[in-house]
């Protein structure tokens, strides 16, 4: 492989839970004279649209069941990228840093001299709470947020206790398919089959739903529902706040 004189700047840049709007400025000030784009599956096609014409997309869309590319692959074609002189936006939803293995990228063009910059981007659990009008934390019903990946291998070995109950709110993500695992793991670990939760699928996007119910209901509900990703579920007291009649509108308007 031929390096060039100068490496080009890998960054790592958060897309935001969907809705354009919600991009740092400079993320979008990035995206606008992109050459080179590498882009998450989940990323909102309008969000996409802001690069210039004649640009490079490569898509290393993930899902469930099936990735586009491994992660050490997709860590060498960013190192490539950068050391034969191109700038390589890495757009991926969400925040880089929060699930989203920015981590593991940065690290790699690091180890390999290439410069990288972070660009924080609006999470997918803030986006998605404030899209829903749930505070994650509230004076009265919660002072500690977690967050969880609901699709990690041995998830029934890992240890959440603690994370969900009274004056706490527990965000998963990537938890639609492990539903019903996670609340019998919660409910196992003590946690009222009562609780409160709320689902939020296409957060900030026009197609969003909101749905909400209880921890023992909540695999039913997401199969009633046919709730697919991007969705993320938020557990504990805060999810009963908000508009209600505004939140009720969105699910039967969604039916």
């Amino acid at each position: 492989m031929t390096h060039a004189p100068h490496p080009g700047t890998v960054f790592l840049v958060g897309a935001g839970p969907g809705d354009p709007d919600l991009l740092t400025l400079r993320a979008a000030r990035l995206l606008m004279k992109a050459r080179l784009v590498v882009h998450d599956g989940l990323v909102d096609p309008a969000v996409l649209a802001m690069v210039p014409r004649g640009a490079r997309f490569i898509s290393v869309a993930k899902s469930r069941a099936r990735h586009t590319m491994p992660q050490d692959a997709i860590n060498a074609l960013l190192v490539r990228e950068a050391l034969a002189g191109h700038d390589v936006v890495r757009l991926k939803g969400g925040d880089p840093f929060i699930f989203g293995r920015g981590g593991e990228e940065a690290e790699a063009c690091r180890a390999a001299g290439v410069p990288v910059e972070v660009v924080p981007g609006v999470s997918a659990a803030l986006g998605a709470s404030a899209a829903a009008q749930i505070p994650l934390t509230h004076r009265e019903n919660a002072s500690i947020v977690s967050f969880v990946a609901g699709q990690c291998k041995g998830l029934s070995d890992q240890n959440w206790a603690g994370l969900a109950g009274v004056g706490r709110t527990l965000v998963i993500y990537m938890g639609v398919a492990t539903a019903a695992a996670i609340a019998e793991k919660l409910m196992a670990d003590g946690l009222a089959p009562t609780m409160p939760v709320a689902v939020i699928e296409n957060a900030s996007r026009p197609q969003m739903r909101v749905v909400r119910g209880a921890l023992a209901g909540l695999s039913d509900m997401v199969a009633r529902e046919r709730i697919k990703s991007p969705a993320l579920i938020v557990i504990g007291e805060v999810t009963a706040r908000g508009d209600s009649m505004e939140l009720q509108a969105v699910v039967e308007a969604a039916r």
